[in-house]
């Protein structure tokens, strides 16, 4: 298996000087991955998503406006904005593709994506036809969304306390989780969440993460967290649960124990994942690839990176790219996932091999 190899400071010292440096490097592979198309945005990507075939990706931008594209042909099928989001031009901070339940022949339960806006907007958009069919407006900043392993419920968090679970259905809000009101008690988070992720196979239950060091342990239907681990410190969407082994992955936004493996039952760290200053970014997103793999991306050094779960080495990574890594999704179809990178204007489509 191909192995990356420490890379030396002369390398990027003696091309990279300023800011007029960075914009001409053109980014590429390393190791192990194959290039397979770049999808072209208008403004700053934020957030990418596959829908669950992997033909389709919905990219949300710093402009508010969201594109889906075509995986195979990299072609823009649909622009999605309306008079809210132009009026805002806020940043979209996460998108998802909606299920629709087995047997439902309602058309505006099919084709539908939920994204949610710095604006503290929460769209549900009907994306063949470009047409917004529901707002809710969250009297805060809306960072992260996500969905239930049905599609029943969803999850939104921001720069509250609170994460509020919705109907999905009825677009209700059925639950408020928070922390209590003493502050001796840890039950909640007291600062900005940034990623949350339902568990694939025990009903209710769910994690997040963000500023306060502390990934907290949910039941949606309990206002109070049920326990917690700490040390992460989450800044982006970096944080996954792999429903084979039952273990978290945590990408941390900090210099040292970047990329981390929790057991999800017992809530003990399993172990750090190695890196070195040359090979390794302050991480924004990080995602479980396959059984094999973990991908991970960051900013300081502006790169991808693919890690092999059994070895820990990295075995591809796409480096020199513009400007940070701020999302990274993968298509979890086959053995070998398509995976997108958002960095600047574009998302750079790669598989590994």
């Amino acid at each position: 298996m191909f192995m990356i190899s420490p890379r030396t400071t002369s390398r990027r010292s003696s091309v990279v000087s300023n800011v007029s440096d960075i914009r001409r490097l053109k980014p590429h592979l390393e190791g192990n991955l194959k290039w397979l198309d770049t999808l072209e945005c208008t403004s700053d990507v934020m957030c990418c998503r596959f829908n669950p075939d992997g033909t389709l990706v919905a990219v949300g931008q710093s402009d508010g406006a969201i594109k889906v594209f075509n995986s195979d042909t990299a072609v823009c099928l649909y622009s999605l904005t309306d008079g809210d989001t132009i009026k805002a031009h806020l940043p979209v901070t996460s998108v998802r593709f909606m299920l629709a339940a087995s047997g439902d022949l309602k058309t505006e339960h099919h084709h539908i994506l939920l994204a949610s806006y710095a604006s503290g907007m929460i769209k549900f958009w009907h994306y063949p036809s470009s047409s917004c069919l529901h707002t809710i407006n969250e009297v805060r900043q809306t960072l992260t969304a996500a969905l239930s392993p049905l599609g029943n419920k969803f999850l939104t968090a921001g720069d509250a306390e609170q994460i509020y679970v919705y109907d999905s259905e009825t677009k209700t809000r059925v639950q408020t989780c928070e922390p209590s009101d003493s502050r001796d008690v840890m039950n909640g988070h007291r600062l900005r969440i940034f990623a949350l992720q339902y568990h694939p196979w025990i009903p209710h239950v769910f994690i997040s993460g963000g500023w306060d060091d502390t990934i907290m342990f949910w039941d949606d239907r309990q206002k109070h967290a049920v326990r917690r681990l700490y040390g992460p410190h989450i800044c982006g969407d970096a944080l996954d649960i792999d429903a084979t082994h039952n273990h978290i992955l945590t990408g941390s936004w900090r210099k040292d124990h970047i990329l981390q493996i929790w057991d999800f039952e017992s809530g003990k760290k399993i172990k750090d994942v190695p890196m070195d200053k040359f090979n390794s970014s302050q991480l924004y997103c990080a995602q479980w690839l396959g059984k094999e793999y973990m991908v991970c991306g960051g900013c300081e050094n502006n790169m991808a990176m693919i890690i092999d779960r059994g070895t820990l080495n990295i075995t591809g990574q796409v480096v020199d790219l513009p400007q940070g890594v701020y999302c990274i999704d993968n298509s979890r179809i086959g053995h070998h996932p398509k995976i997108a990178i958002g960095a600047e204007m574009c998302v750079y489509l790669v598989k590994n091999e």
